[in-house]
């Protein structure tokens, strides 16, 4: 049975979903203002692989990743730009897509954009004032009342009295309180608006993902994900609200993946120490980034450097490898590899145990290839089979040995083609000294070569 390590009572549960069979899922996505970086990767691959893992299980699986065009970042770039913000919002979704694309990361079911749920928005807000939760301040901004929930800090275990000014909330005389939040923003100079019974303005941040999730999935719904740095505030926030709101329980499981850190910090914007997809890919390839990213449990803490990503290339190579030469036939059936990967997954999908499985299935094939070639294809078939489960290995191994890491300078496939032919005509003809200058020359621009009984292979490291 799968068990999900749930924030909100921060132990591992048996999953049960509301409807059985079925999975309503909300991730909250990005906003799109600028290029993704690794910490946004890691995010967007992670919840990809339990999308694939709860569709593999036979769930029907409803995933819903919102993109937030609109907010306080997407104004200040937009007028840094002197561009319209909606152009700004679009042009880096597109951007978005070309970067995640690549790393396997599968387009979620429904996509909504918090700029088309405005009249969501507002109903919402309606309500919390008709209801006590929220009020209108002097400087017409709508403000959401902490203290009116009892159970906030129920997911972040942070309590309304630890909310001190100048700490995590910001200093604004308009507020009953504190920790009180904007729900809807009234209009400033400049920046775009909607009109309202509150006057023209626009919506928070927070109250946003509560819209675009109760109007898609429902009032109340299975998982809600997202990055470790929104557990508190927005998504307590939003669980406040949409609690208020309904009066019914918002979400049964909340997951949240670690942080992205360099040389132990945060991998961040706002401290300048992010490194774009675009960035990385142009010397690692797209599956190298996303074996990295799931080599490590989803909610600890990644650490980014060179190494690691070297590591995850010679990882890849190595599995790759075992599936050179090899045929995709049926699944030998109730395998051992099977058993353990699943055991695995199970236990709030654990890749790290799960790809250890694929290293000794990978070793089992080597060995077949000279001890019981029969039994080959079966098993590779196996191995690409279990790593197609979270995302890997779906690329002929062949291809994807030789494939460049990025649009960076290299050798052309067809000039290394030509490079080998003249070496294996320097070897016909016995100049060695010529086949060896050319094994050189390949060697020197990263590609390596293997003469073996069905001729010479190359491939990039």
């Amino acid at each position: 049975m799968l068990t999900i390590y749930n924030s909100l009572t921060n132990r591992k549960q048996a999953f049960k979903p509301i409807v059985p069979g079925e999975v309503l899922m909300y991730v909250c996505g990005m906003t799109v203002y600028d290029y993704c970086h690794i910490g946004h990767a890691r995010m967007l691959v992670v919840f990809d692989m339990v999308y694939r893992y709860l569709c593999h299980l036979g769930y029907r699986v409803t995933y819903v990743r919102n993109i937030t065009d609109i907010d306080d970042k997407i104004i200040n770039r937009a007028n840094a730009n002197n561009e319209d913000f909606l152009a700004l919002t679009q042009r880096f979704t597109v951007a978005m897509y070309e970067d995640i694309d690549p790393l396997g990361v599968l387009r979620p079911d429904q996509e909504p954009r918090a700029t088309d749920y405005i009249e969501s928005i507002l109903a919402i807000v309606e309500g919390l004032i008709e209801q006590g939760f929220a009020y209108q301040a002097d400087n017409g901004d709508v403000y959401f009342e902490v203290a009116r929930f009892a159970n906030y800090g129920k997911l972040s275990g942070k309590k309304t009295e630890e909310l001190r000014p100048g700490e995590r909330v910001e200093i604004d005389p308009n507020k009953h309180a504190p920790g009180d939040f904007v729900l809807w923003k009234s209009a400033k100079p400049g920046e775009p608006s909607w009109p309202s019974a509150y006057g023209d303005g626009r919506p928070g941040w927070h109250i946003e993902c509560s819209a675009m999730s109760m109007q898609v999935l429902g009032n109340h719904f299975d998982i809600h994900g997202g990055g470790q740095d929104l557990q508190f505030p927005h998504h307590e926030n939003e669980l406040a609200q949409s609690e208020c709101y309904t009066g019914e329980t918002f979400v049964n499981y909340w997951m949240h993946n670690g942080h992205v850190k360099v040389n132990e910090e945060k991998m961040s914007k706002s401290l300048g120490n992010f490194f774009t997809l675009r960035e990385v890919m142009k010397d690692y390839k797209a599956e190298e980034i996303r074996y990295f990213i799931l080599s490590s449990h989803y909610r600890s803490q990644l650490n980014y450097s060179e190494a690691q990503l070297n590591n995850a290339r010679s990882a890849l190579q190595r599995l790759y490898g075992a599936l050179l030469d090899t045929q995709s036939v049926g699944l030998p059936q109730n395998t051992d590899y099977a058993n353990r990967f699943e055991a695995a997954m199970n236990d709030d999908f654990n890749t790290v145990n799960a790809m250890a499985v694929l290293f000794d299935l990978a070793r089992e094939i080597n060995r077949a290839k000279s001890d019981d070639p029969d039994a080959v294809d079966a098993l590779a078939s196996l191995l690409r089979y279990l790593g197609g489960i979270i995302g890997l290995l779906e690329k002929d191994a062949g291809n994807f040995l030789k494939l460049k890491p990025g649009p960076g300078d290299g050798l052309a496939d067809d000039k290394i083609e030509a490079m080998i032919q003249q070496r294996l005509d320097a070897r016909k003809n016995k100049d060695w000294k010529q086949a060896d200058r050319i094994r050189d020359k390949l060697g020197a621009g990263g590609i390596a070569i293997e003469d073996g009984p069905e001729g010479t292979r190359w491939r990039r490291p």
